[in-house]
């Protein structure tokens, strides 16, 4: 499996997860620490990391009967290959017209088009209490990460977090529109972010527990 290494400032040891897909290891090193030390670490945990593995739970793929969670709230997935109005999701029902072919990578285009609306709308409007104006804001299919803020200023978050709650989304938008002004993880950065946000904690503990199965869905669509 690839191995990830990330810095932190606040780490006062090593420390290993599973990515949010489970498709690569994350290794956190504290300041000072030579990256050699972290395939060293890695070694020596694989029993670890191949008792998580067995565990997670298998794909959820998009189809009719089936299952996925809207900002948080469960939508039973419906074709109706007569309807005229594409997909559009109304009533705790997520509706799918066309040929049956077409549902998986129809269903995984509308909720990525939620997630650009949504995330879009959190950015500016938190972007505006900071007296910032965000560059471009995309949604991907990552791995890694929920976001992201490059130096230019554009954002980038995981279509799969249109899943979870709206207040998890909008700390996570939080966390990147805090990037605008400070870009590190410093004493005020946490800041901003807590200043944006209010409480950081619950949506950080509910993406540590739910996070991972977000990306059951859908598999790579």
């Amino acid at each position: 499996m690839p191995l990830v290494v990330k810095r932190s400032g606040r780490a006062r040891k090593m420390s290993l997860r599973l990515d949010s897909g489970g498709g690569s290891v994350v290794v956190v090193l504290p300041d000072g620490v030579p990256e050699r030390e972290a395939l060293r670490f890695a070694n020596s945990q694989t029993a670890w990391v191949e008792s998580r593995l067995a565990v997670l739970p298998g794909p959820v793929p998009f189809a009719h009967g089936g299952e996925v969670p809207l900002l948080g709230v469960a939508h039973r997935i419906t074709h109706e290959p007569q309807a005229r109005r594409g997909v559009w999701a109304e009533d705790g029902v997520i509706h799918v017209s066309g040929p049956p072919e077409s549902l998986p990578r129809r269903v995984a285009d509308f909720l990525k088009g939620e997630a650009r609306v949504v995330m879009a709308h959190h950015c500016r409007q938190l972007a505006t209490l900071l007296g910032r104006k965000p560059g471009r804001i995309s949604v991907r299919d990552t791995t890694s990460r929920w976001g992201s803020c490059s130096a230019r200023g554009d954002l980038s978050f995981s279509w799969r977090l249109v899943m979870a709650p709206d207040w998890v989304g909008r700390y996570v938008a939080a966390h990147e529109v805090a990037h605008l002004a400070e870009m590190n993880h410093g004493p005020d950065f946490w800041a901003l972010v807590e200043g944006l946000a209010g409480d950081c904690k619950a949506p950080r503990d509910w993406l540590k527990r739910h996070g991972p199965q977000l990306h059951r869905y859908g598999g790579s669509c």
